[in-house]
């Protein structure tokens, strides 16, 4: 068994008494391959122990291991778990190193792989995500959201029977798009009937007669470039970038993807996105491959941000065989980031420079605002910001004060 002296003696007696016995030092090994540290392998075997404990008092057969048998070893044995020290009860860490272990298991083969049975609902939302991708055109990351919309939209309505539009009533679409437990502001109830339009308008390419229901969807009085976008200023940009001089894990990996989000206007989805191959050194630039123009671009690298990026390759990123340019920090390495890490590095920089913001986007819009007050034209802006219909980026021209300032009528009664 791998790592035995840092499993206590009743942990060890647990496993080897236990039908898993077989199969731990593999698991352990699977561990140390994804560079997990040893004090973690430690704590996952122990957890690992405590559950071959309870598996064997129950008398359970190896096959019968499964997502079942570890939820009612949750929910049932830990909130009156009387089992000796150096017992570990932590639901997260028990969960997170039961999930390894059956991979593990099913690695193996001795444990059947779970068996999904079909599920209505699921099968409803492939095929409108399907519809949004190849009809719509639509990126992933708007797919996703618009299918979690759909879906909390039918399990409120059909629960688990399957999708009959003819149990949908006027009065369910005007509940879940108006809030129910909550106001919705305009903004919301006017994405959400959006979503719920183009939901039913993939039903009606279905050739579902929905016109009774599109027609009772609210329409929302929202002009698209009614307001103002958030935009930092070039000292508060300053302040953000300089606040990645203090040290932590993973500080040059952070201060490079964010020069990539204010020097170039990347979106968190396109950081994570970026490949090692992606990038030209001797021809200074960045390629951006199927991003939400579902096309590839190819941006110049600037100076700053490259310096940015090659210190962070030389100096902080882990070995790892993942190709990605911005990789995990922690086991297990060569799984790729999430854009969640990219935002978490974004928000807690505003956190250190006292900064009031809280969405990510806020970096593009600046980026749009210099390039604008430097005298770029607004198709130049619009090509950076790899927009594809320019009228996106007119929202842009409200911010420039000084353009602006020019063609302002004085106030009645008074000059300027």
């Amino acid at each position: 068994m791998e790592n035995e002296a840092v499993i206590p003696a009743q942990v060890r007696a647990w496993l080897e008494d236990s039908v898993l016995r077989p199969y731990i030092s593999g698991f352990s090994s699977d561990l140390e391959h994804k560079r997990y540290a040893v004090e973690t392998r430690c704590h996952y075997l122990s957890c690992v122990g405590h559950f071959a404990a309870w598996i064997t008092q129950q008398r359970l057969r190896l096959q019968e291991v499964d997502e079942q048998s570890i939820a009612r070893f949750v929910a049932e044995h830990l909130p009156h778990c009387d089992c000796p020290p150096p017992v570990r009860r932590s639901r997260n860490e028990i969960k997170a190193s039961l999930a390894h272990l059956l991979y593990a298991l099913r690695a193996s083969g001795v444990v059947a792989k779970e068996r999904i049975a079909p599920d209505p609902l699921q099968t409803e939302l492939d095929r409108f995500d399907h519809y949004m991708e190849e009809v719509k055109g639509l990126a992933r990351n708007t797919r996703r959201y618009r299918v979690g919309v759909v879906r909390r939209f039918l399990t409120r309505r059909v629960a688990a029977r399957s999708i009959v539009l003819a149990r949908i009533r006027p009065r369910d679409i005007h509940r879940f798009v108006l809030g129910e437990q909550t106001t919705y502001t305009q903004g919301t109830i006017k994405l959400l009937c959006g979503i719920i339009r183009n939901y039913f308008q993939f039903r009606a390419f279905t050739g579902d007669s929905v016109q009774r229901l599109l027609d009772v969807i609210p329409n929302v009085a929202r002009w698209r470039l009614a307001s103002l976008p958030e935009t930092l200023s070039k000292l508060e940009v300053q302040q953000l970038l300089d606040s990645f001089g203090q040290p932590s894990r993973a500080a040059k990996r952070d201060y490079a993807m964010v020069r990539c989000m204010t020097d170039l206007g990347l979106r968190a989805c396109e950081v994570i996105q970026l490949r090692l191959s992606d990038i030209d050194w001797r021809a200074g630039t960045i390629r951006l491959a199927a991003n939400k123009s579902r096309r590839t671009d190819v941006l110049p690298l600037l100076a700053e941000t490259g310096s940015a990026i090659a210190e962070y390759l030389q100096m902080e990123r882990p070995q790892t065989s993942n190709r990605a340019l911005f990789v995990r920090h922690c086991a297990p390495y060569d799984k790729p980031i999430k854009a969640n890490v990219v935002r978490k590095a974004v928000m807690q920089a505003y956190r250190r420079c006292g900064l009031p913001y809280s969405r990510v986007h806020i970096l593009r819009h600046s980026l749009a605002s210099r390039l604008l007050q430097a005298g770029s034209p607004l198709k130049e802006i619009s090509d950076i910001l790899r927009h594809r219909c320019l009228d996106t980026s007119m929202i842009y021209t409200k911010v420039d004060v000084n353009k602006l300032s020019t063609v302002a009528m004085p106030w009645p009664g008074r000059s300027l």
